[in-house]
C-alpha cells in the first residue's frame, strides 16, 4: 500500500504502480508442500480463493520479489505450528510491509495453521461467512454496539453484564469464580465472538486479573477449565467462532502442540483469532481491534478492523514522537492465524459516524457523516489499553495510482493505494462538511 507522498498546500500525490494478476496468494515452504496433508490445505485455499501460489525454499523473504508484482489483496502464509512461531509472525510483518515503499502493510495477512493438517484444513475449507449476532467476554466490551451478549468482569468480583436482544444491557450478579460459567457460555450460549484479557502464557489463561478465579489451560490441541478447586471442566463448543485475547500477553506465540492458540482453532471452532505473541505492555495492536470491529458493527470484517488498527499504529507511530516507544513495540508482535480473506463481521448496528465512498469515474469522494453529535469521534468505550482515538479507515475497492488530493485538505488525509486514512479529528462540529475528494487512475 503507497502512501502517496504529497504536499498537502498543492493537494498532489504521486507514486509509481505495481501490476496485479491475482488478489489472493498463498505462501507455502516448499517441503511443507510436497507433504500431502499439508498440500491439501494450501491447495484449499487456492480453489477456493482462485488463488496463486508462492513457494520458498527456507525464507518467506523469497517470495519478496513475487510479492510485489502481484501485489495482492490477501495473502496467506500456510505452515505447520512448529513453523509458527514469533519470529515467523514479525517476518511476514516486515515482509508485507516491503511490497512497496511506505510504511504501511501492503496485503491483507494471515497465518494458516493448525494443531495439525486436518485442523488447517478445516479452516481453509470453511466457507460460510460468520455475522456476529452473539458475544461473550471476560471482559468489559462495548455490548449496546452488539446484537447480545455478555461479559464477566474480570476486574470486579460477581460483576455480570448481558444484553438481550432488542434491550438494553443489564447489571447482574455473576458467581465469584467463573471458570464454569465461561466454558458453560462457550458450550451453550455458543457465542460468535468470545473476547478475552488479563494474565495469559502460551498454556493457560488466568481468568480474574484483581481477584481469584480459575483458568482456562490447553494440551495436545484440546482445552478445557480448571476452577479455584482444581476441578477440570471440558470446553465442548465446536460452532464457528472467532476469537478476540485482545489483552492477553502470548495468546497468539505457537511454542509447541499444548499452545493455547492451536486449542482454540482446534477445539473450540476458533477459524480466525488474533494474539501478542510476547507479554503485552502497550497494548495499542490487541484493543483497538475493537474499536474497529465491535464499535464500528458491520463495517469491517475481522481482517479489515486487524489491518485497519494496524495501519492506524504506523500511522500514529510515524506522527507521534510521544508514544513512538509503546507503538514499535506493538508493530510486529501480534498474530493474525485463519483465512484472511474469509469474512467474519458484527451484525450491522448504529454507529456513531457513518462514511461513504463514492467513485465516478476518476473521482472519488469520502464522505464521514457524524451521527452522535459532537460526541460521533469520542471513544465508545475506554477498557483496556490505548483505546478510542482510532483514525477513520475505508478500504478501497481496487488498487489505485496517481492520486491528486482536490478537497480537505485541511483533514490531512493518507491515501494510499488501497485505503484512505483520516486522523481522529476529536472535536466534532456537526455543521463541518468531513469530506476529502481525490482523482486516480485505476492500478494496472
Amino acid at each position: 500500500m503507497r502512501a502517496f507522498a504529497c504536499s498537502f498546500l498543492l493537494g498532489v500525490f504521486a507514486t509509481t504502480a505495481v501490476a496485479s494478476a491475482t488478489d489472493y496468494c498463498v505462501v507455502v515452504r516448499a517441503g511443507t508442500y510436497r507433504q500431502p496433508a499439508w498440500q491439501a490445505v494450501a491447495d484449499a485455499l487456492i480453489k477456493k480463493h482462485d488463488g496463486k501460489l508462492l513457494q520458498y525454499a527456507k525464507d518467506p523473504q523469497e517470495v519478496l520479489g513475487a510479492l510485489r508484482d502481484l501485489h495482492p489483496r490477501y495473502t496467506c502464509f500456510v505452515t505447520p505450528h512448529p513453523q509458527a512461531g514469533r519470529q515467523l509472525v514479525a517476518d511476514i510483518h516486515q515482509l508485507t510491509r516491503a511490497l512497496d515503499d511506505d510504511p504501511y502493510t501492503d496485503t491483507l495477512w494471515a497465518i494458516l495453521t493448525g494443531y495439525d493438517a486436518s485442523n488447517a484444513l478445516a479452516i481453509a475449507q470453511y466457507n460460510q461467512p460468520l455475522v456476529v449476532k452473539k458475544v461473550a467476554s471476560g471482559t468489559e466490551v462495548a455490548l449496546e454496539m452488539c446484537e447480545q451478549g455478555l461479559w464477566y468482569d474480570e476486574l470486579v468480583k460477581h460483576k455480570l453484564v448481558r444484553k438481550e436482544k432488542g434491550q438494553a444491557a443489564k447489571l447482574l450478579e455473576g458467581p465469584g469464580d467463573t471458570t464454569a460459567a465461561l466454558v458453560e457460555t462457550l458450550n451453550r450460549y455458543q457465542p460468535d465472538l468470545f473476547v478475552t484479557s488479563g494474565h495469559a502464557t502460551e498454556r493457560n489463561w488466568q481468568i480474574g486479573f484483581r481477584y481469584r478465579n480459575g483458568y482456562f489451560k490447553s494440551a495436545a490441541g484440546q482445552m478445557f477449565g480448571e476452577d479455584t478447586q482444581k476441578q477440570r471442566i471440558d470446553v465442548e463448543s465446536d460452532n464457528p467462532k472467532v476469537y478476540l485475547p485482545i489483552g492477553n500477553c502470548l495468546m497468539g506465540h505457537i511454542d509447541g502442540p499444548d499452545a493455547m492458540a492451536l486449542a482454540w482453532m482446534n477445539d473450540v471452532g476458533v477459524k480466525q483469532m488474533l494474539g501478542y505473541t510476547v507479554p503485552t505492555w502497550f497494548g495499542y495492536g490487541g484493543w483497538g481491534v475493537l474499536d474497529y470491529f465491535v464499535e464500528q458493527p458491520g463495517r469491517y470484517t475481522l481482517t479489515e478492523a486487524f489491518f485497519a488498527n494496524h495501519h492506524a499504529l504506523i500511522h500514529a507511530l510515524e506522527n507521534n514522537p510521544r508514544d513512538r516507544r509503546g507503538l514499535a513495540f506493538d508493530r510486529d508482535v501480534v498474530a493474525f492465524y485463519g483465512d484472511p480473506k474469509w469474512s467474519a463481521r458484527l451484525a450491522t448496528g448504529n454507529r456513531a459516524y457513518e462514511q461513504t465512498l463514492k467513485i465516478d469515474g476518476d473521482e472519488y469522494t469520502f464522505h464521514v457523516e457524524p451521527r452522535r453529535g459532537s460526541d460521533s469521534f469520542k471513544p465508545v468505550n475506554t477498557n483496556g489499553a490505548q483505546r478510542g482515538w482510532r483514525p477513520i479507515v475505508q478500504f478501497l475497492p481496487h488498487r489505485v495510482t496517481q492520486v491528486r488530493l482536490t478537497q480537505g485538505q485541511e483533514l490531512h488525509a493518507v491515501v494510499t493505494d488501497d485505503f484512505i486514512l483520516i486522523p481522529n479529528p476529536r472535536e466534532c462540529d456537526p455543521q463541518r462538511d468531513y469530506t476529502i475528494k481525490f482523482t486516480a487512475q485505476l492500478a494496472p
